[in-house]
């Protein structure tokens, strides 16, 4: 909790700082049908609200954007909030035609911990290091995790999930009439823990007005049906990672 007062405090205050004529900051808020991340749905199908805030300068960057969530409560944790806070460094290599990205995550999910979830796993706070490269209209990224994935833990063995990555390639192209199609696909990698790696995919159009960002996506996993489903406590069985439609909307100003 400390660590979010910490990451929020400082946030709060960089956006009531001057900005110069070569900085930028932005905001954004929206909502979605249904939050998948890594193509698993954080909200067990339901939708989410979202927001965050972008500070850049110079290459630099900092950030933070937060959601409703239902996966921690379903597997009798505390938190129906996630928090991210990240920064990094964006440049060019090959002026107008490659570039990079490196930076540090920071997932955060206040008040998380509870007997019954620590009965089952660690602390679901992760930090992850990435580093991307951006050729034309496609990027590849790699994202490593520091700590255990999200909680993920062996106590039998014992062995921690640190050391777990996902990498995944995704573009972005003008199709005409102001739309964009996004193509995705990524891979998890969940270090020592049985039947959690997968592969999963999507397709998104979206369409700008004016800063309001309408989309809808195709997404879709091979995740394992066992493994990626709702806690004890949701009292469900739904698959976590099956294909569906996701709707969303987002403003940024």
């Amino acid at each position: 909790m400390k660590r979010t007062l910490l990451g929020l405090s400082a946030l709060m205050a960089l956006a009531s700082l001057p900005i110069p004529s070569y900085a930028d900051l932005s905001f954004n808020v929206g909502a979605v049908s249904d939050y998948r991340y890594r193509g698993i749905s954080q909200t067990r199908m339901k939708p989410a609200l979202q927001g965050g805030l972008d500070f850049s300068s110079g290459g630099f960057y900092l950030g933070a954007w937060a959601s409703s969530i239902k996966w921690i409560k379903d597997a009798n944790g505390d938190a129906g909030i996630e928090l991210d806070l990240y920064g990094g460094y964006k440049g060019q290599i090959i002026k107008d035609t490659l570039s990079y990205d490196v930076g540090l995550l920071q997932y955060l999910y206040p008040n998380a911990s509870t007997a019954a979830w620590d009965a089952s796993f660690k602390n679901p706070d992760t930090t992850e290091i990435y580093g991307a490269l951006t050729y034309g209209p496609a990027t590849l990224k790699l994202s490593y995790a520091l700590t255990n994935l999200f909680g993920n833990y062996d106590f039998g063995t014992p062995n921690d999930s640190k050391g777990s990555y996902y990498l995944d390639l995704s573009a972005g192209f003008d199709v005409g009439g102001g739309f964009t199609l996004t193509p995705h696909l990524g891979y998890q990698k969940v270090e020592n823990i049985a039947n959690a790696d997968y592969t999963d995919y999507s397709l998104t159009l979206s369409k700008d007005f004016n800063g309001i960002v309408p989309s809808i996506a195709i997404v879709g996993t091979d995740a394992n049906k066992t493994f990626y489903v709702p806690g004890s406590a949701a009292n469900s069985s739904k698959f976590l990672g099956k294909s569906g439609i996701v709707l969303g909307v987002k403003y940024s100003f």
